[in-house]
């Protein structure tokens, strides 16, 4: 048997033993999902519009799902819906490595899943999740996604779940989520209802290029740090009393260096958290996130 014989074998395997797992999700088929057990299908969070959506099945059925997991930043959802016996796709024990060959599947809205084969072209990429948040660890591969694809299923050649399709970067790559262990868990808490709140203080800033280059143009000494763009009303950090204009230079006693570094920081401290902020030429700390959040002189 030749090498393209094997290949449209394997196909057509992963399409029969994988193919009934995968669902659409949302009107006009907006995304793509799998079940993962009896009741519950795993999708992107950013396919979704609300606490509910529709989830259509192989067999063309439609049926109204309700979410019941979601984590924005980590870009994942479980809704809660009935799968009627849909068989769930078992979890890949497979190490995912440069090279392997891999199977995208996806949702035609309804009829038999769409396949695709590529092979795995790097390994730990780095990708930003719906909310901006920097997603690490991601499977880069070859195997082609058309649109309505994000949050279908790439699988190995046993047609078991390797990772959860994300993101197309362009010139035929494609970002998917791996499924390992922490991924499982985190599956499995959003599957019992439990959804991802990160800390959040509320505020849109710019990086220390742009934070340098405007204090300079206003006569100011240049400093590292985060530029606030604008504080939503009544988030921790108005209720703190930062205000556009000032500069993140500290969190938490760290430095902040880049845009990725606040969210991270955030996410490790947790609130309430201690800033320093530089406004014109005055330093001072602000402790965002407690039961009374004030602005004091450093």
């Amino acid at each position: 048997m030749s090498i393209l014989d094997d290949l449209s074998s394997a196909i057509r395997n992963v399409h029969e033993s994988a193919g009934p797992a995968v669902v659409g999700i949302g009107q006009g088929n907006r995304g793509s999902g799998v079940v993962i057990a009896d009741g519950r299908v795993l999708t992107n969070a950013h396919n979704l519009r609300g606490d509910e959506v529709t989830v259509t099945f192989r067999d063309g059925r439609s049926e109204r799902g309700k979410v019941g997991g979601v984590d924005p930043d980590g870009d994942l959802a479980v809704i809660e819906v009935d799968t009627a016996g849909a068989t769930a796709l078992a979890w890949s024990d497979a190490e995912a490595a440069i090279g392997d060959v891999v199977f995208g599947l996806a949702s035609t809205g309804a009829g038999a899943a769409r396949v695709t084969a590529g092979t795995i072209s790097a390994i730990e990429q780095t990708f930003r999740g719906p909310g901006g948040s920097r997603i690490g660890g991601s499977i880069e591969h070859t195997a082609p996604l058309a649109s309505g694809s994000s949050g279908g299923p790439l699988v190995d050649g046993s047609g078991k779940l390797l990772a959860i399709n994300t993101n197309r970067i362009g010139d035929g790559f494609y970002l998917a989520r791996p499924a390992d262990a922490a991924f499982r868990e985190r599956v499995d808490a959003l599957s019992r209802g439990e959804s991802v709140s990160r800390p959040r203080l509320g505020i849109a800033v710019a990086p220390s290029i742009v934070a340098r280059r405007l204090r300079r143009s206003v006569g100011l000494a240049e400093r590292d740090g985060l530029l606030v763009r604008g504080v939503e009303d009544g988030s921790p950090a108005d209720r703190a009393g930062i205000r556009e204009g000032d500069l993140l230079v500290e969190a938490a006693g760290r430095p902040l260096t880049d845009a990725d570094s606040l969210p991270a920081i955030l996410a490790e401290a947790g609130m309430p958290i201690e800033l320093k902020i530089v406004r014109g030429d005055e330093e001072r700390s602000v402790s965002v996130g407690g039961t009374t959040d004030a602005a004091g002189e450093a």
